[in-house]
C-alpha cells in the first residue's frame, strides 16, 4: 500500500493559497484518478483506490499545516505502511514559482508541516515532493496563506501538473525514475 499525503490547511477560507500546494495535487490526482478523497478519518481526509495497478491512499490531513504529522502518523500506524511508501507533497518557499523538487529525504527546509512528519515518524527518510511558491518579500506568514498573483498562478498550476504526473510515474516506475524525470 503505497500512501500519498497531500499538506495544507483545510476550509474555504484557504482554498487556492499557496499552503496549499499539497492539498491542490491530492485533489488533481482524485479526479484523473477516480479516487475519491472524502472518508472523514485519521483527522484529514483519506481516499483508497488503485492507481496503475498499485494499492494506493491519497490523504489530507485536517489538522492544519504545522501539526500534519499527527494524522499522518495514526494512518501510517494503523495501516501499517513501510516508510519507503509514503510520499509527502508540500509548497516550499526556496523554490521558484512553477518548480517541483523531488527528494528522498532530508530536512523539512523550514517547511513546518513537513518538520511535524519528520518528527512524529521519527525519521527524515520520507519521499517529497516540494512546489515552488517563491520567496515572499517581507511577511512569510501572509505570503503562504495569500493566493497567487496573476502572473504566479500559470506556473503553479503547471507545478501542480508536473507533481501529479511525478506521483503517476513514480507509481508506475518508482521514484528515482520520476525523479530523474521531474528534478
Amino acid at each position: 500500500m503505497k500512501l500519498i499525503v497531500g499538506l495544507g490547511n483545510p476550509g474555504k477560507k484557504y482554498e487556492g493559497t499557496r499552503h496549499n500546494m499539497g492539498f491542490m495535487t491530492i485533489d488533481l490526482l482524485s479526479d484523473v484518478s477516480k479516487v475519491d478523497v472524502d472518508r472523514e478519518v485519521f483527522q484529514g481526509l483519506l481516499g483508497r483506490g488503485k492507481i496503475l495497478d498499485q494499492d494506493v491512499m491519497l490523504f489530507k490531513p485536517t489538522t492544519f499545516m504545522n501539526l500534519s504529522g499527527n494524522a499522518v502518523r495514526e494512518v501510517v500506524n494503523y495501516f501499517k505502511i513501510d516508510i519507503n511508501d509514503v510520499v509527502v507533497v508540500y509548497d516550499d518557499m526556496a523554490l521558484a514559482p512553477g518548480t517541483i523538487r523531488l527528494r528522498l529525504s532530508g530536512s523539512s527546509g523550514g517547511q513546518k508541516g513537513m518538520q511535524n512528519i519528520i518528527e512524529q515518524l521519527g525519521t527524515d527518510k520520507i519521499k517529497r515532493i516540494r512546489v515552488g511558491i517563491g520567496e515572499p518579500e517581507d511577511n512569510a506568514i501572509d505570503y503562504v496563506l495569500g493566493k497567487p498573483l496573476k502572473e504566479e498562478k500559470e506556473l503553479i498550476d503547471q507545478a501542480i501538473t508536473n507533481a501529479k504526473d511525478a506521483l503517476l510515474l513514480y507509481l508506475k516506475r518508482g521514484f528515482e525514475v520520476a525523479m530523474n524525470n521531474y528534478n
